[in-house]
């Protein structure tokens, strides 16, 4: 049995930086992604007066002395997110309660990227923002203070939109409430209540609400560790159960929260038995922390299936990956209400389309999606990254498969959320991924 170990989660590094940078007090982290993202979140913290360590990139603890809820200083610089969305879509929750103003800024990505869905709702408790470049996009300036509470109905279920208005009401002192159509990630709940700052989650009326009713005047430091990325563990699972890890592979202590990991409940359906995909746990689901265990996948035969819109919102980030086990399925596999892929780092659909065509593989772009044909012929070409982490990622699994040979441009992006995935797969599969 091959076993590894993964990197911190992105989405909850980023979370853990910003909750201690708002404590009272010391926090102690250790687990921190040292991708690109966190990073720049970090430096942007920096700037605003909160003395951040760089994550380290053995996940050793760093020590981080909050300076308050509204302790920020205005920056002498821009703010700039470079690539990471997450960053810059929370910490629009957390500046609009600050009474400053700052430019929020990031790199070419990032800037083609929709804001609104975040300002609009912000706009509406009080907080005051300027457009500086093209309708909806950064570069803006924000200007923040004491907020309004909200009651707000979500269009999209987003766990960036939902955390940027519970950061809102945390640091503008304003009750809020968001309901979502289905629950999104709930990182950011378990974490408030962490720091005691209580959210309350419920269904109400078929919409899932998430309340912040009595913003506390102070929040407590973090004493926590950061489990490994179950977005980033996705690649590596459908690797195993296509054949291409060995008889066993075993991810080891993956943050597993009910509502991250939905792609385990695809890959079920597309064939993936429990004696082929288990797991066990170190932390419950039913902890008040964040759930973690072990993964542990065999190769098997997967089928194509149909992927609709009640499935997305627990997968949207693995979404490419699922793609590449789609395309050595059995059958056609047809993935729709993933509209909100054409606005991540890339248009996913219609890099996972080009880049499925220049391999040879049989593909139809939806308006929402895609129609894969799978086939175990061996694919062979170039294809782009997109400047996107996980199109080079998926595409470089499918790489890696026994007969495979793909060559990705620009494959350094993985560096964004997963430094060190280029070495555990050459361990895991020789020469996979090359260009």
């Amino acid at each position: 049995m091959t076993e590894i170990v993964l990197p911190g989660d992105k989405s909850i590094t980023q979370r853990a930086l910003i909750l201690a940078a708002l404590a009272e007090g010391e926090s102690r982290l250790s687990g921190l992604l040292a991708g690109e993202d966190p990073q720049a979140t970090a430096s942007v913290l920096r700037a605003l007066g909160v003395d951040v360590p760089p994550p380290p990139v053995d996940g050793s603890e760093v020590r981080v002395r909050g300076v308050g809820l509204n302790g920020f200083k205005a920056p002498e610089r821009d703010l700039d997110f470079r690539n990471s969305g997450t960053g810059a879509r929370l910490m629009m929750g957390v500046l609009a309660g600050q009474s400053i103003s700052a430019i929020l800024t990031g790199d070419a990505s990032l800037r083609s990227r929709p804001m609104r869905r975040v300002t609009e709702p912000l706009s509406e408790m009080g907080a005051t923002f300027l457009e500086l470049g093209e309708s909806d996009r950064l570069p803006i300036r924000i200007s923040g203070g004491p907020l309004n509470p909200l009651t707000y109905e979500s269009p999209v279920g987003s766990a960036q939109v939902k955390s940027a208005l519970l950061f809102a009401g945390l640091t503008g002192g304003a009750v809020t409430s968001v309901s979502e159509s289905t629950a999104s990630r709930d990182h950011t709940e378990r974490m408030l209540t962490m720091v005691g700052a209580p959210v309350i989650s419920h269904e109400v009326e078929g919409r899932w609400q998430v309340e912040l009713r009595d913003p506390p005047k102070a929040i407590l430091p973090l004493d926590f560790a950061v489990p490994s990325d179950f977005s980033s563990a996705a690649f590596f699972l459908v690797l195993g159960l296509l054949g291409g890890a060995g008889p066993e592979l075993t991810v080891r202590r993956v943050g597993l929260n009910p509502t991250r990991t939905g792609m385990l409940g695809v890959l079920a359906r597309m064939g993936a038995s429990p004696q082929d995909l288990t797991h066990s746990y170190d932390v419950p689901p039913d902890s008040p922390s964040e759930p973690i265990g072990d993964l542990t996948v065999r190769p098997t035969i997967l089928k194509g299936i149909e992927i609709g819109e009640a499935d997305t919102p627990a997968i949207l980030d693995e979404i490419p990956i699922l793609a590449v086990a789609a395309s050595r399925a059995d059958g056609l596999t047809r993935l729709t209400g993933a509209r909100e892929l054409r606005v991540k780092e890339s248009d996913r659909i219609t890099a996972l389309v080009e880049n499925f065509r220049s391999l040879g593989v049989a593909v139809e772009e939806l308006d929402d999606g895609l129609e894969i044909e799978g086939s175990d012929r061996p694919v062979r070409g170039e294809v782009d990254a997109f400047d996107d982490h996980r199109i080079a990622m998926a595409f470089a699994i499918l790489g890696a498969l026994p007969g495979n040979d793909i060559t990705i441009r620009n494959r350094d992006i993985v560096d964004v959320s997963f430094p060190g995935f280029w070495t555990i797969l050459d361990r895991l599969a020789p020469r996979a991924g090359s260009g």
